[in-house]
């Protein structure tokens, strides 16, 4: 897995590429987490994610309760094919804020 994290107007975006899986998810955790403890508005881009497995899911699980309690928004954006069914399978696609493109979610959010 590659991410890059770069701050848009208000948000911190962080796109993630490849595959975020059991050994990937512990980078993705802290990553989501460091962002999340700003207290400003992340944006996760999930175009480039071509396998998300639990472990993953649970990242950004985890990731969305720190935000909620930090009382700061947390959105995903940009969700591929392979990505967006396994949210769907988990139901999680009801959970999250979801944004068909980077460029939406930093309009309203950002």
């Amino acid at each position: 897995m590659n991410h890059e994290v770069t701050e848009e107007g208000k948000a911190i975006v962080v796109a993630l590429e490849g595959d975020v899986d059991l050994s990937s998810s512990p980078d993705a955790r802290k990553i989501l987490l460091e962002c999340v403890r700003k207290g400003r508005p992340v944006i996760v881009d999930m175009a480039g994610v071509s396998y998300i497995d639990s472990s993953g899911v649970a990242s950004l699980v985890e990731s969305l309760q720190g935000a909620r309690k930090a009382g700061c928004e947390f959105a995903l954006a940009a969700i591929s094919e392979p990505a967006l069914r396994v949210l769907h399978l988990a139901r999680l696609d009801t959970v999250f804020t979801i944004h068909e493109s980077r460029e939406a979610a930093l309009a309203e959010l950002g």
